[in-house]
């Protein structure tokens, strides 16, 4: 792990996920299974740098999911990586059929999916050029799709969820990103929630990046700079604990325009 001055380079971070496992040990670098249990997004969809102490990271990689309508279950779902969303629209299309194991052996169930009580519409790319306001030509939808319109991908959302996805953004990718998302909130009561590893700091701003997947790991300091530089404030944050032992912490945020 270095941390010099190097940059995410999006095509190696793409390159790197591409050759891991599309299945819980692979997006969670080796701890999906045991007693340490994560709750992924699509699961619950579905129901200065010196001050890094070299903790590892434990690469993870999840994508982006804007729920337009959660009362409604209307989500949408980004990720870049082809292997993962393949498996995802697999299993999406698993539940959606009725079936509780997937062409991949893994057991679905999105009971969501299942009763068309939710809709997931499937979107392949990366944040750098992703808007929510016009996301482009979906990959896929599965599950119920609504009649009265909400069904509609470029409708306005009430929540932008970013998880173990925003170290692939240089800042100023990741400030403007922020930025598209706040003009795709609905309204003064959606939120941007930001969950990320972060790494300490020496009161202040602090990075380190790891050349495997060519990211970056920020500092709750680094990240809250780049939230005010997007115009967002805190509404709330949050360390999540249950998570083993020296791994860097993993911190949630909750966003709203400033």
């Amino acid at each position: 792990m270095s941390s010099t001055n190097p940059v995410p380079d999006l095509e190696a971070g793409i390159q790197y996920w591409a050759t891991q496992p599309a299945n819980y040990d692979g997006v969670l670098g080796g701890y999906g299974t045991g007693s340490f249990l994560v709750s992924i997004l699509l699961d619950r969809v579905a129901s200065s740098s010196n001050s890094s102490q070299n903790y590892p990271q434990s690469r993870r990689r999840c994508g982006v999911s804007l729920p337009l309508r959660p009362k409604a279950g209307v989500f949408v779902l980004l990720e870049p990586v082809e292997p993962f969303i393949d498996e995802a629209r697999s299993r999406g299309k698993a539940s959606e059929s009725g079936l509780e194991i997937n062409d991949s052996g893994y057991r679905v169930l999105w009971k969501g999916i299942a009763d068309r009580s939710k809709s997931v519409t499937f979107f392949k790319g990366a944040l750098q050029s992703f808007d929510p306001v016009a996301p482009g030509t979906p990959l896929d939808r599965v599950g119920y799709l609504p009649q009265d319109g909400d069904g509609d991908t470029e409708s306005k959302f009430d929540v932008i969820w970013c998880q173990w996805c925003l170290g692939h953004l240089k800042d100023d990718d990741l400030v403007q990103f922020l930025q598209r998302s706040k003009k795709a909130l609905r309204d003064v009561r959606s939120l941007i929630v930001v969950k990320e590893n972060v790494c300490r700091e020496q009161n202040e701003p602090a990075t380190v990046f790891d050349e495997q997947d060519s990211t970056f790991t920020r500092s709750d300091l680094a990240f809250k700079n780049v939230f005010r530089d997007a115009g967002l404030k805190i509404i709330r944050e949050k360390i999540q604990h249950g998570l083993p032992q020296g791994l860097y912490p993993v911190k949630m945020y909750a966003l709203r325009e400033t």
